[in-house]
């Protein structure tokens, strides 16, 4: 089964960025996609944005164009770039990956950007 450890949160003020990383470990074979979610609205986790290929993405509507999320499947990583960063992206941000059609997640990363 595999391992998931995200880094890269922090404080951060408005208009700023961060870089979050999530690193794979273990048997990271069949890794399908990997994405980013974060709370959402009734305490559900809501997709942030999932790579499957390089040409293969899909962002949430209020992170297209200052989001942009990579993978490296060499280092079985996955990366979430976040620029112009807003208060409102304050939450804590969680990596899953989908294996063998089951899902696996991360213990988060918290992420707060001031005003």
């Amino acid at each position: 089964q595999v391992q998931l450890v995200e880094s890269g949160g922090g404080l951060v003020q408005a208009g700023g960025s961060l870089r979050l990383s999530c690193a794979a470990s273990g048997n990271t074979d069949g890794i399908e996609t990997m994405s980013w979610y974060r709370w959402g609205d009734g305490n559900q986790r809501d997709l942030v944005a999932q790579v499957r290929t390089s040409t293969d993405t899909v962002y949430a509507d209020d992170v297209k164009g200052r989001f942009t999320i990579s993978r490296d499947n060499a280092k079985n990583m996955v990366y979430l770039q976040m620029n112009n960063l807003k208060p409102e992206d304050t939450n804590t941000y969680f990596c899953k990956v989908v294996q063998w059609g089951y899902a696996t997640w991360g213990q988060g990363t918290r992420v707060t950007v001031s005003s």
